[in-house]
């Protein structure tokens, strides 16, 4: 859709084909760009449900009339409504009245929000020197500017409290960078954000890193989970339908922030993941990527580092992680994320492993049969996609394509150092947990997070 929108506003006419269920979404991410007019060919019904014989009679008796239709009828330019500015009042009335009013302009997840109210906003501008009007980035699919500003009103609404601001901005700076392509976020896959946090600001805002750490109750952890989820759909504009660009086909609830325990971390002779991540170790680090689905929780037992792993590598890496590599291996890129309790974490140590020894183990032993991935990428929507053409186009490695028995095993991890290891959990538990990332969407972004000059003194407070 952005390329037809720029055709346009270049002067040439464009039809784009979108089948069916996505034509609404394709109007309102026309819209967000811009052209509200942009023409649209409607392909009838689901593609990926229908055989040759229906594509190609759907093709030649309906979509070409469209496509010719779409070319030949003119249209009148599109107007951007404005939006309000950053100071001016919306609304006022009870807090009753506040809710239904946001609700109505689609300016909440759902659920209750903190009113945003100017003297709530500057309680968050406190905790930054930076300038309210700064602009951090442009979002999508929106086109919408990611300013300190809007950060802090999202922050009040989803009921932080002031002193996340330093977290929120990086959280914000992680996403609006172009890498982690924020515009996927209303892809079919239904994907959700998790942020991964690190450093001493784990225990200066009182973040959970223990029991149920990804449970909601936390304020800190719950609170700054929603205020992503929240800007992804105000300022990115990422809303479920109707009115909303979100094409999430099942997809999943916000994940509450993953903070490591860095304590443990020590403990095992080991570099806490933002150091895996290039930054020193005592940086206060946020991460944020993709989580297409999540593994079973999976228990580990004994003192045997290796009975870990296998059991780790079979249920997370080859049964929850397998159906997801051949989209990963479409794009060339998928980076898998393993939380191991500091039990489970201590036992695999203490058997002389590091984590780089983990990921190469990882690596090494996790494999599926070829043919059953490809199947699967076939019914995901990559319908040209088998491991022997992306060796041909250079995304993976030609290990993969030394056969082309559907039953040979290949690998399900990329490349070792993609693979992610956060210790967080439950340390009287011997559990362990995958997330799998989406391929280029969501891809794994880390940014500082800055502090005031006056930290110390806010905090005080």
């Amino acid at each position: 859709m952005r390329a037809s929108a720029a055709v346009e506003k270049a002067g040439f006419r464009s039809v784009s084909v979108v089948g069916a269920p996505f034509v609404r979404q394709a109007k309102a991410v026309a819209k967000a760009l811009g052209a509200e007019n942009l023409a649209i060919a409607e392909y009838p019904g689901l593609i990926l449900l229908d055989d040759d014989e229906d594509l190609r009679k759907k093709v030649a008796e309906v979509v070409v009339q469209r496509v010719v239709e779409g070319l030949t009828t003119p249209v009148a330019d599109a107007v951007k409504p404005d939006e309000p500015g950053p100071r001016d009042i919306v609304f006022q009335g009870t807090l009753a009245e506040v809710q239904e009013f946001f609700h109505q302009n689609l300016w909440t997840d759902g659920l209750p929000i903190i009113p945003p109210t100017i003297e709530e906003i500057e309680k968050f501008l406190r905790f930054t020197d930076r300038s309210p009007d700064e602009v951090l980035g442009v979002v999508l699919p929106e086109n919408r500017e990611a300013t300190i500003w809007n950060i802090a009103v999202n922050g009040v609404m989803s009921g932080c409290r002031p002193e996340y601001m330093p977290i929120l901005i990086a959280v914000v700076e992680a996403v609006a960078d172009p890498q982690f392509r924020i515009e996927d976020g209303g892809s079919t896959p239904g994907w959700e954000p998790i942020i991964i946090l690190n450093g001493p600001i784990v225990k200066d805002l009182n973040f959970n890193y223990e029991s149920g750490v990804m449970r909601v109750g936390r304020q800190p952890n719950t609170s700054i989970g929603r205020f992503l989820r929240l800007y992804m759909r105000n300022v990115a504009g990422l809303r479920i339908p109707p009115g909303g660009t979100d094409k999430g086909s099942i997809a999943q609830t916000f994940n509450v922030v993953l903070a490591e325990n860095e304590d443990a971390v020590a403990e095992l002779g080991w570099q806490p993941f933002s150091v895996d991540r290039g930054f020193k170790a005592g940086d206060n680090v946020v991460t944020v990527q993709s989580v297409v689905s999540i593994s079973p929780p999976t228990y580990s037992g004994g003192q045997n580092a290796i009975g870990h792993l296998e059991t780790i590598a079979e249920v997370i890496g080859r049964r929850a992680m397998a159906p997801w590599t051949p989209i990963g291996a479409s794009q060339g890129r998928f980076f898998p994320l393993f939380v191991m309790s500091p039990s489970v974490a201590g036992v695999i140590a203490r058997g002389g492993f590091t984590k780089d020894d983990i990921r190469q183990y990882l690596y090494d032993n996790v494999k599926a049969e070829a043919g059953f991935m490809e199947k699967l990428a076939w019914q995901g929507g990559p319908t040209h996609f088998t491991f022997c053409r992306a060796v041909e186009q250079g995304l993976i490695s030609e290990e993969y394509c030394q056969s082309t028995d559907p039953e040979r095993l290949v690998r399900v991890f990329l490349r070792p150092d993609w693979i992610s290891i956060v210790v967080s959990g439950d340390p009287g538990r011997n559990q362990s947990k995958g997330y799998v990332q989406n391929q280029k969407q969501g891809w794994p972004t880390s940014k500082k997070v800055v502090l005031p000059g006056n930290w110390n003194r806010l905090l005080a407070r």
